[in-house]
């Protein structure tokens, strides 16, 4: 185990903290288990991973890769990250952008002008691949791609699409438009409504600084010039957001099943808007009102703000998600899953709503050969479409092995639901139509599908119930 902080090894991988250290070294570091997952799913990406926990799946994973694995302490852990709470894995990779000729010549591309918030353009990263987009263009003028706050919130994506930097935007302009795409210039006061733009053949979104947006000269030397409608009084959207909603524009216009996207998309949007909200007025009120409050009060509010990320990221996997098993490219990374010890994990995190009721598993310990990640995801869609139409009492979770196949159950309750009902809750429902997550379950049944399964409800005696069955070894 390594125990200092002076240590070379230690000392190599926290300077990449920096960028004129990432720069010397053409490494950067990657931060967390969805990243470092995403990682290994691509052989030799990982050069090495620090972690606190030997035993960790992702860690016995890169060992069998050939990965160098140290173990550290924790204090070593919180000198190679930036964040408060560690996940205790960090490793660290090699640069992987590409030059402009390496670009694809058909589909989407996102070019950013001067965007300088690392978690905007990490989010960025992880929309465009989301949407599978061909790749995204970090300008010269642009925040780092190897940003940690970057790597961070694209939790994985660097791994998944062609990222080029360190171009000036004219001349990206000047390459993706000789490889035969349309460069859409996005701004607030855009001659054409996205929704009512052509997006048919190579396109290329240009995006500019959160605070300014565009320069004139940019947007006239643009092909064209588009705005995303707006209904509501809101100044403007986000630009994390306005990209997002352009990238899945895109994707819905090409997918097979657009209006099924569609849906999708709206059904999230609506997701998103309650945690975000909140987020948003506890923000405020900590930085109003820090001094006069207590201790007990600020630590409330912070849970809540977790509470509320946790929520956010959950709906971003199922964008994720979705978008995959619409465009029938969803992967899947089977491994041995204690499925009460993830049951608990999951409720453990639930335990940061105070309203939330309690979730408990029932009978037998099972081990399961699946997914981890997607089985959490359909257990956590679940468990929120149960607290929503489910009344009374803890939720029950309960599997089985039997025949080759892995049996789990997730149930509650006091609902007012008749099976039908239960059974229309996994199709993709427009906002207004009906309380709950509009995209869980529906991701919940994709990902079953695409594993050779099925999911269903039922409601039993007045309890609502949901199942998932998987093929395993």
């Amino acid at each position: 185990m390594l125990t200092s902080l002076q240590n070379p090894k230690v000392a190599a991988a926290a300077r990449l903290k920096k960028r004129a250290f990432r720069e010397e070294d053409q490494r950067f570091l990657v931060e967390g288990a969805q990243a470092i997952g995403e990682a290994l799913d691509e052989p030799g990406r990982l050069g090495s991973l620090f972690t606190t926990d030997a035993l960790d799946p992702l860690v016995v994973r890169a060992g069998r890769a050939g990965v160098e694995v140290h173990e550290v302490t924790n204090d070593v852990m919180a000198k190679l990250t930036s964040t408060v709470t560690p996940q205790g894995l960090v490793g660290t990779a090699a640069f992987l952008d590409v030059g402009l000729g390496e670009l694809p010549s058909e589909g989407c591309l996102t070019l950013l002008h001067e965007v300088r918030d690392p978690g905007n353009a990490g989010t960025v990263l992880r929309s465009a691949d989301a949407a599978g987009a061909g790749g995204v263009v970090f300008t010269a003028t642009s925040v780092d791609v190897y940003n940690p706050k970057t790597v961070r919130a694209a939790a994985g994506s660097h791994f998944h699409l062609p990222i080029v930097r360190a171009v000036e935007t004219v001349d990206a302009i000047e390459a993706v438009r000789a490889r035969g795409y349309r460069v859409l210039a996005m701004a607030t006061v855009g001659a054409d409504d996205l929704y009512r733009t052509d997006l048919s053949g190579p396109v290329a979104f240009l995006f500019g600084n959160e605070a300014h947006g565009l320069p004139d000269e940019l947007i006239a030397g643009a092909d064209g010039s588009v705005r995303v409608p707006q209904a509501g009084k809101a100044e403007s959207l986000n630009l994390a957001a306005a990209a997002t909603v352009c990238l899945f524009e895109w994707a819905r216009r090409q997918a097979r099943q657009g209006e099924a996207l569609e849906s999708i998309i709206a059904a999230a949007a609506h997701d998103i808007r309650s945690p975000l909200t909140a987020m948003k007025g506890f923000g405020y009120a900590l930085e109003k009102r820090w001094d006069q409050m207590s201790e007990g009060h600020r630590a409330i509010m912070l849970q809540g703000i977790v509470h509320d990320a946790d929520r956010m990221d959950t709906i971003l996997r199922h964008l994720v998600d979705a978008a995959r098993v619409v465009g029938g490219n969803l992967e899947l990374f089977p491994e041995q899953v204690e499925v009460p010890e993830l049951v608990r994990s999951i409720a453990g995190a639930m335990r940061r709503d105070p309203d939330h009721p309690p979730v408990e598993y029932e009978g037998d310990p099972v081990t399961a050969f699946v997914d981890p990640a997607r089985l959490k995801t359909t257990i956590q869609a679940f468990l929120e479409s149960l607290v929503w139409w489910g009344q009374e009492g803890p939720v029950l979770i309960g599997a089985e092995r039997r025949e080759g196949v892995f049996h789990l159950w997730a149930s509650r309750q006091g609902t007012e639901l008749a099976t039908e009902a239960a059974q229309a809750l996994f199709t993709p429902r427009r906002p207004g139509e009906g309380a709950g997550s509009k995209i869980g379950l529906f991701v919940a049944r994709g990902v079953a599908e695409a594993q050779g399964g099925r999911t269903w409800g039922e409601v039993v005696e007045g309890r609502l119930m949901f199942h998932v069955e998987l093929p395993t070894a």
